[in-house]
């Protein structure tokens, strides 16, 4: 299986697994920590409110960089209008090329760890596994035996 078609198969499972609640999420190479949310529709609102939120994480003058594939619920007029004035580029990942996005690879680990192999009871419960896994995950970033 190639890259392009590792990244889509994660993309697919990762929804399909959620059954009504699609993450949103982020990769902060600085301080290498990832940010999520699980909404039940994934619309330009819900990416909006969470971009606020990433936005609020800097200050207004530092120029932040965010990097999306092309759903159209990542480049509405809003989001593109809110990100001229609040001092944020968008860029977006070429058609099918999604796994340039380095949040693509942080997907694929969480697909591993929190939902391969496993039979959530609930919807809560599968996003209960899903947070778990987000929160060990940025306890551990220093951890030297994980970037083997």
């Amino acid at each position: 299986m190639g890259a392009t078609q590792a990244a889509r198969a994660v993309a697919r499972d990762l929804q399909q697994a959620r059954r009504g609640a699609l993450p949103v999420g982020a990769y902060d190479v600085h301080s290498d920590r990832l940010h999520g949310r699980l909404r039940p529709h994934k619309s330009g609102q819900e990416v909006l409110g969470f971009y606020r939120q990433i936005r609020m994480r800097y200050r207004p003058k530092i120029r932040i960089y965010l990097i999306a594939d092309n759903l159209s619920a990542h480049k509405t007029p809003d989001i593109r209008a809110w990100a001229q004035d609040n001092n944020v580029e968008l860029i977006f990942t070429p058609t099918y090329a999604s796994f340039l996005n380095r949040i693509e690879c942080h997907f694929a680990a969480l697909r591993y760890f929190a939902l391969d192999g496993t039979d959530h009871r609930s919807h809560e419960e599968q996003n209960s596994m899903i947070r778990r896994y987000i929160a060990w995950r940025n306890r551990h970033t220093d951890d030297a035996e994980l970037r083997d």
